[in-house]
């Protein structure tokens, strides 16, 4: 059993990886923002943790990590203005990590996006870079940090429904289904050869486990 605290507790990817991580016996901590949340996070069998990342420092999110095995980064602005993307999705990220640390919490699964990289080739006056521009910034943020660190960066996230099988090796837009994103954040925290990778997915043709189970020597990532 692991104890798993999940910041972004009811976005669409976490409330279908909360379920998986109860049935499998892991004590699951969900945060949310809204309290009008709790009650779907608590009918997944996770706890419900009302708390706005988005305002709280290094020292209070340390106390909201503290006593953990994993952190899960699900959260993001969703849109809407630069501003508030930049202050959830780079700046609550980034201080999240670095909480992480202060608190001793050995592991940090990070949920990014599939062209999370300096090519990205997002143009400044497109109203998706300041996503683009933040989540480079975290994941880059949390590759300098001494946590065992994992990026997940799915391609698009569709409704579909789970195939258990995904590819890393993506080609265009690596559609996939949410529920095999969760899958693979699942997997993740119990695969010890995701420790050090960014894993860029897409729906495919290999059992997640397998895919992920990748056996190259870890040694850490210049930035992406």
């Amino acid at each position: 059993m692991a104890r798993i605290l999940i910041l972004g507790g009811h976005g669409k990817v976490a409330l279908l990886l909360e379920p998986l991580l109860v049935d499998r016996g892991d004590d699951v901590t969900a945060v949310v923002r809204n309290p009008d949340h709790v009650p779907d996070v608590e009918g997944t069998g996770a706890t419900a943790r009302v708390a706005d990342v988005e305002q709280l420092d290094v020292v209070a999110l340390a106390e909201l990590v503290r006593g953990h095995d994993a952190v899960v980064w699900s959260a993001g602005a969703g849109g809407g203005s630069p501003e508030r993307t930049y202050a959830v999705d780079r700046d609550a990220a980034i201080r999240s990590m670095d909480a992480a640390v202060r608190a001793g919490v050995p592991r940090y699964v990070m949920v990014s996006w599939i062209g999370s990289s300096s090519d990205h080739g997002i143009d400044p006056d497109d109203a998706f870079f300041p996503y683009a521009d933040a989540k480079l910034a975290a994941d880059n943020h949390l590759r300098d940090t001494p946590l065992r660190w994992t990026v997940l960066a799915p391609g698009a996230l569709t409704l579909d429904p789970p195939t258990g099988r995904i590819t890393t090796s993506p080609k265009g837009d690596a559609a996939v289904p949410r529920a095999d994103v969760a899958a693979v954040i699942a997997q993740s925290l119990l695969e010890e050869t995701t420790i050090g990778r960014t894993i860029r997915f897409g729906g495919g043709d290999t059992p997640i486990a397998r895919a992920l189970a990748d056996e190259r020597p870890r040694h850490p990532q210049p930035h992406a």
